[in-house]
């Protein structure tokens, strides 16, 4: 189902909305370790809110990154991955274990929302990084995580923000504004997505809104940044290069032949304009999560 991830295309043809979770396994556990500054920050804000939580929901736990950092973050808590992928929630496990969390970690597959009425007990706190958006009808999925908290627990739900930026808008070659016209070709990648989702239903993405009409009050919203400056660590150009590499595959045909000579020399590790060597690449991004609580 959903992971803690952006929207990338993960699928040579444009057309195609189909996600194959397992082979994007390397790149949500790369993107996620490289944006933890981000989520402890955001969990450290939860805490504020959620202060001894017996049971954590991570829905659409993906590889189980974030699932490990709510188990340090509170250790009193049991934390339980649920995800539709089998082979991340191996993933998970593993990482759990490696960890020294496994005594107090738990997995979960299936399909959100069914499979949260397995859970054997109610949630303090259910966290939805980036997943409500692969389900096709969010506000039903909301009304149904809702429905599993516990009296006074917490929904947390990360969606919005901004899209991540790795380079100048002019870098010397190609026409300027590279990464603003990718935007436009991912943002008519999720709009197809959505619409071929099983019972997609079309929403006014006021999540705040959306959260009361599923029952819940004392809504808050709160953005955190990543902002890992140039000149760009290894690790994160490693991300750049493969989260440009995708969208090139991805939007190949849909781009003008300067666009795709850009991102060809972007991607060549000869060049030395190439995002594996210039001195300006970056990453700044900005997630937006929005909580309620269910009444006692």
């Amino acid at each position: 189902m959903g992971h803690q991830h952006h929207n990338h295309p993960d699928h040579h043809d444009n057309h195609d909305t189909d996600i194959d979770w397992a082979e994007m396994a390397p790149l949500l556990v790369a993107q996620a370790e490289l944006f933890t500054p981000l989520y402890e920050r955001a969990l450290s804000w939860l805490g504020t809110e959620v202060t001894e939580p017996g049971l954590i929901v991570d829905a659409g736990s993906g590889p189980g990154v974030v699932s490990c950092l709510f188990a340090e973050t509170f250790p009193g808590a049991r934390v339980l991955a649920v995800d539709g992928s089998e082979p991340l929630l191996d993933l998970a496990r593993e990482r759990a274990a490696r960890l020294g969390f496994d005594d107090r970690f738990g997995t979960l597959a299936g399909e959100l929302p069914g499979i949260l009425d397995d859970l054997d007990y109610p949630a303090d706190l259910l966290w939805a990084g980036r997943s409500l958006h692969h389900l096709g009808d969010q506000r039903a999925a909301l009304t149904a995580f809702a429905a599993r908290l516990a009296p006074g627990g917490t929904l947390a739900l990360m969606e919005g923000g901004l899209p991540a930026r790795f380079l100048p808008r002019d870098i010397g070659f190609g026409r300027p504004g590279l990464q603003a016209r990718l935007d436009v070709l991912e943002s008519e990648w999720f709009t197809q997505m959505r619409a071929e989702l099983p019972g997609s239903e079309s929403e006014t993405e006021d999540w705040p809104a959306l959260l009361a009409a599923a029952g819940l009050t004392h809504t808050r919203t709160r953005s955190f940044l990543l902002d890992l400056h140039a000149p760009a660590s290894d690790r994160a150009r490693a991300y750049v290069a493969a989260s440009l590499s995708r969208l090139r595959e991805a939007f190949g045909d849909a781009l003008d032949p300067d666009d795709r000579a850009t991102l060809d020399r972007l991607l060549d590790p000869d060049d030395k304009a190439s995002v594996h060597h210039r001195p300006d690449v970056f990453v700044l991004a900005a997630h937006t999560v929005h909580t309620a609580v269910r009444t006692p």
